[in-house]
């Protein structure tokens, strides 16, 4: 089975450890391993790896990205526990990265209307959404927020592989780097 990629924003490290150390106290081991906002999904980011070359002028024509992480939430599907992120600037990124890359077919959740979030744990059979969401209410009370400084790509070698950083551009808004 071929990788798939995604390109991503990422929480700085005291956010990400407080993520990694919830993820290990309640056993969840899946694709979200590393904590990110998924900014561009999968269509459009083939095997042939053309589409790299785009995102240096995409990242250099982004400033950096203001994100608050809100309290956790499920999705009405039970796909995912969640923690929202209030970003209009991922947004906006999101919209840049389709514009740029051009997939010839997209999700049904890409564009506009897209639902920024960092994902906390997926939803599998053998585990309750609902019984997380309580402890991810009570370890994430309060919004975090940060300020995202690059742009990530991620690879997920396979099924039941985690998606891990590749390589990163920096968020600069035009400005030199």
């Amino acid at each position: 089975m071929s990788p798939s990629y995604l390109l991503a924003l990422r929480p700085p490290p005291e956010i990400e450890a407080r993520i990694v150390a919830f993820r290990e106290a309640h056993g969840v081991r899946d694709a979200a391993a590393v904590p990110h906002i998924t900014v561009k999904a999968r269509s459009g980011l083939k095997d042939d790896l053309r589409w790299l070359e785009l995102l240096p002028a995409v990242a250099a024509a982004t400033p950096p990205i203001p994100v608050e992480l809100l309290a956790p939430r499920v999705f009405p599907n039970g796909s995912a526990l969640y923690l929202p992120a209030r970003s209009p600037g991922s947004v906006r990124l999101h919209l840049a990265l389709l514009d740029a890359l051009r997939p010839a077919r997209r999700f049904e959740y890409e564009g506009p209307q897209m639902t920024p979030h960092l994902t906390l744990a997926l939803g599998r059979r053998d585990a309750s959404l609902n019984a997380l969401l309580d402890a991810a209410g009570q370890t994430f009370p309060q919004p975090l927020t940060f300020t995202a400084t690059e742009l990530v790509w991620m690879r997920k070698p396979g099924p039941g592989g985690a998606y891990q950083p590749v390589q990163a551009w920096p968020l600069s808004g035009g400005a030199a780097t």
